[in-house]
């Protein structure tokens, strides 16, 4: 495999991640968290570093809203719920 082959592999990849976590918006970002230790957030905050990384003008919303597929402030409106006492105490432990 070249080099070129496995960017355009890994990128395939990373889209379909991003479009499996936007269809599945039932999933809380702390489920994320608690289960795989990082969420969607984590995912913007690494995309908006590779573009910094790249010298690409990109802030924080914008990539943002590349992962989620709209605006933060919607997405948190339309689909977050607040944690249960379960799910922060879960949160807690593995943030240790």
């Amino acid at each position: 495999m070249t080099e070129q082959q496995q960017l355009e592999l890994e990128a395939a990849a990373f889209r379909q991640l991003v479009l499996h976590l936007r269809a599945r918006s039932d999933v809380q970002n702390i489920d994320l968290m608690n289960l795989a230790g990082f969420c969607r957030n984590c995912l913007s905050k690494w995309y908006k570093a590779a573009a910094d990384d790249a010298g690409i003008e990109l802030t924080l919303e914008q990539a943002r809203e590349e992962i989620y597929g709209m605006p933060y402030a919607e997405w948190k409106a339309r689909y977050q719920k607040d944690a249960t006492p379960e799910q922060k105490a879960a949160f807690e432990k593995n943030s240790k």
